[in-house]
């Protein structure tokens, strides 16, 4: 017997079970729970990631048909307006969930990137609007939210807990009372209006399914990063940093580091959420940027659940649709009671968001598939 069969058979445990019993692990034989696996007995791998293929495959083609099948309020007023806030989501969901930090500045670094769209670029406000070229002013717009999104994080990532929160909070009241009483630079609570996206030759982007299409693409772009992302060594370290950022530290990795790196992406998806955004509503004003678009951002994100991407645009789908039909049920000045009570009833009973309940009620059901 060579001596790295030695090695395994002592290792695996049947050369001390045989020591004991006074034989050979050489002329011990392994009983049949001991065998290993053949190829036909492992799970089929390649069948269940078939199965996940053809289900983003089905998911993709309905995003794209539904359009043609939907009126142009669905499709803009929901479709659109769900896929910007689930953006905006996304990028809590990947702080919350991959970093362990709750930020309540999301909305905030969204909408700077609209402020830096109606200075630098077309509005309604001649007086203060540069009117640079869209795409100029665009490209601005994302970085001037991702260096903001790395001075927040600077200031906030040494702290955990409640006092994250309470940081990022701080500076999305401060941004907003800044927006507010400045009229030189900000236009005061009026704002600024008549902020329309691009024309692209024929193509309008300020048509109904045009902006749909704009805004679905970058919603898989902004989800198959945070998806790529999670999966690098940098995420992995992230996700470690979530987990326990005492061991990370003595493993020589840099927390704080990899907590500011991360508020720098999740940054960039708030800028992008945050141009697409002024673009749908064609106007900005503190009120976009206040105390309960900060909140909302938080609900949208716990709503769907903050541990899966997908979640953070299901939460924006189930928001945007109570934000439209809950009138029906209620006056208009009582949509937060609505909204807080599908909160409360949310985590009572799936702390993980929608995604976690569908997922729970899916493991329920296999077993009496089985059956």
């Amino acid at each position: 017997m060579s001596a790295n069969k030695w090695r395994h058979a002592m290792s695996t445990g049947g050369g001390a079970a045989a020591a004991r019993k006074g034989r050979s692990p050489a002329t011990m034989v392994p009983s049949p729970g001991d065998r290993p696996q053949t190829a036909a007995m492992r799970p089929d791998r390649r069948g269940l990631a078939h199965a996940k293929l053809l289900r983003y495959a089905i998911v993709l083609a309905a995003l794209l048909v539904y359009p043609w099948i939907a009126s142009s309020f669905f499709t803009f007023q929901i479709g659109a307006q769900s896929l910007i806030l689930g953006i905006i989501a996304l990028s809590l969901a990947f702080l919350a969930g991959y970093g362990g930090m709750v930020s309540l500045s999301q909305m905030t670094i969204a909408g700077i990137a609209g402020y830096v769209m109606a200075i630098f670029g077309h509005s309604a406000v001649s007086q203060i609007s540069m009117e640079w070229p869209w795409w100029l002013a665009s490209v601005l717009a994302v970085l001037l939210a991702v260096g903001t999104a790395t001075l927040i994080g600077i200031v906030s990532v040494r702290t955990d807990g409640i006092y994250t929160i309470m940081i990022t909070l701080a500076i999305g009241v401060a941004m907003f009372y800044l927006t507010q009483q400045n009229y030189t630079v900000f236009n005061g609570f009026q704002g600024f209006s008549s902020i329309f996206p691009p024309q692209l030759g024929t193509l309008n982007l300020r048509d109904p399914v045009p902006f749909y299409y704009l805004s679905l693409l970058f919603a898989l772009l902004s989800y198959a990063a945070v998806k790529y992302i999670v999966r690098t060594p940098f995420g992995i370290a992230l996700q470690g940093t979530r987990d326990n950022a005492r061991r990370m530290r003595a493993l020589g990795f840099n927390v704080a580091a990899h907590r500011v790196a991360a508020h720098a992406f999740a940054g960039l998806l708030a800028g992008i959420g945050g141009v697409l955004l002024v673009w749908y509503n064609a106007r900005i004003s503190p009120g976009t940027i206040g105390t309960s678009a900060l909140i909302n951002i938080l609900i949208i994100a716990v709503i769907g659940g903050l541990r899966h991407p997908l979640g953070a645009f299901i939460g924006a789908l189930a928001f945007v649709l109570l934000q439209n039909f809950a009138i029906d049920l209620i006056d208009r000045e009582r949509f937060n009671l609505i909204i807080g009570g599908a909160f409360l009833l949310i985590l009572v009973f799936s702390p993980d968001g929608l995604l976690g309940l569908w997922h729970r009620v899916r493991g329920l059901l296999r077993p009496a598939r089985k059956q």
